[in-house]
């Protein structure tokens, strides 16, 4: 944070990793060592931090656990939009880590106090709030967050550490702090967010909370426990960066029938919601294929946010010579293969099959009245598929 190393950060404005043996050379000519590697501690943390903070990751601080763990930007504004539709105008950020979540929370005109134990994440915080020009709004506090006081802010947000020295933790009890006492202190606060791991158990849910399965560009980020919300619905599904938001966890499965048209594969936050049933009812006639697998399928092709639809042209029992033998009659050089309660591997699947020529093809592999099949069609809003649906 000196004058010196905010001109060395600047001169790594543009650092390359297969240029960092001979930067570091030249650098070290002009700067102290030390402080030479931790400014490329920085450049290497910002670089990999890009993916989640976009242009933003260029001005700002970062631990290797901060990186790690913090909130996807388009994630973290997302849950902002909430608190601030709920009237939050001031929120304890417990476990803010590098923060991100408080970052976003102040952008949306939230003050934030913002806590963890980790004096380097805090340093990191403060450094960050003051980059992007929201200190007035962020104040870190580096202690226990057992030990803050909470009484006074409109809302609480727990992010607790769900990783050790083993890698992921899957026990939320195992949680730094443990989930229940996460749920205690957000008790306490008119509102609040718990973010768990997507994971999370659905009987592991209190009863008095409204869980949220978040989807990023189609991969489920995180799970969140709302306090406070008062929601007509338990669970619900957000799919980002769109917005699409759907509600429910009270409906029965739909039934099991024959693959139709057309295939439905819900986003994957809907399938931890639960939510598959609503999709299906919103899609009007739709079915299962299995009773154990979450893809549906209609004759009539219906434009919905939560599920991607595909045109089906082939239902054969699986049998790799058959396969291979279709992609190669068909010339299919571009073959997505998707699978779901199947074995296989689809890399393995690809080394087996070489597709090789001009057209494209998409081959799911799952069960179907609970015999293995493979299904061969194409993106139903694919430009030029019959029946397209206008994105």
């Amino acid at each position: 944070m000196t004058d010196e190393g905010q001109a060395l950060l600047t001169e790594l404005k543009d650092y390359s990793p297969a240029d960092e043996l001979a930067l570091a050379t030249r650098l070290r000519r002009s700067y102290e060592a030390g402080l030479v590697s931790a400014a490329l501690a920085q450049a290497r943390l910002r670089s990999r931090a890009a993916a989640k903070f976009g242009a933003d990751a260029e001005r700002m601080y970062f631990t290797p656990n901060g990186v790690e763990q913090s909130t996807r930007s388009g994630v973290a504004q997302w849950r902002a939009q909430r608190f601030t539709a709920l009237g939050v105008r001031s929120v304890a950020d417990l476990c803010s880590g590098i923060g991100g979540d408080a970052i976003a929370l102040a952008r949306a005109g939230i003050r934030v106090l913002a806590v963890d134990r980790d004096e380097a994440a805090c340093a990191a915080a403060e450094a960050n709030a003051r980059a992007l020009g929201l200190a007035d709004l962020i104040e870190t506090r580096c202690a226990d967050v057992a030990e803050v006081d909470t009484v006074g802010y409109d809302a609480v947000f727990v992010d607790p550490a769900r990783r050790g020295g083993r890698g992921r933790i899957f026990d939320p009890e195992a949680y730094s702090p443990p989930l229940s006492w996460a749920v205690e202190a957000a008790r306490r606060a008119p509102f609040a967010a718990l973010k768990v791991a997507p994971g999370i158990p659905h009987e592991a849910v209190p009863e008095d909370a409204e869980v949220e399965w978040v989807s990023d560009g189609g991969d489920v980020k995180e799970a969140v426990l709302w306090f406070g919300t008062k929601a007509p619905q338990p669970h619900r599904a957000t799919l980002l960066p769109a917005g699409a938001s759907l509600t429910g966890g009270r409906l029965p499965d739909p039934p099991a029938g024959p693959v139709l048209s057309y295939l439905y594969e819900p986003d994957g936050a809907v399938i931890r919601a639960h939510l598959v049933a609503e999709v299906a009812a919103q899609l009007g006639d739709a079915t299962l294929i299995d009773p154990t697998i979450a893809y549906l399928t209609s004759d009539q092709l219906t434009a919905t946010p939560y599920a991607t639809a595909y045109r089906i042209t082939d239902v054969l029992p699986f049998n790799l010579k058959r396969l291979k033998a279709l992609v190669r009659e068909r010339s299919i050089g571009t073959l997505v293969i998707k699978k779901r309660g199947s074995a296989i591997e689809p890399e393995e699947l690809r080394r087996k099959i070489k597709p090789e020529g001009v057209n494209s093809a998409v081959v799911v592999l799952t069960r179907a009245a609970g015999a293995p099949v493979m299904l061969l069609g194409q993106p139903a809003d694919r430009p030029g598929a019959v029946g397209a649906v206008s994105p």
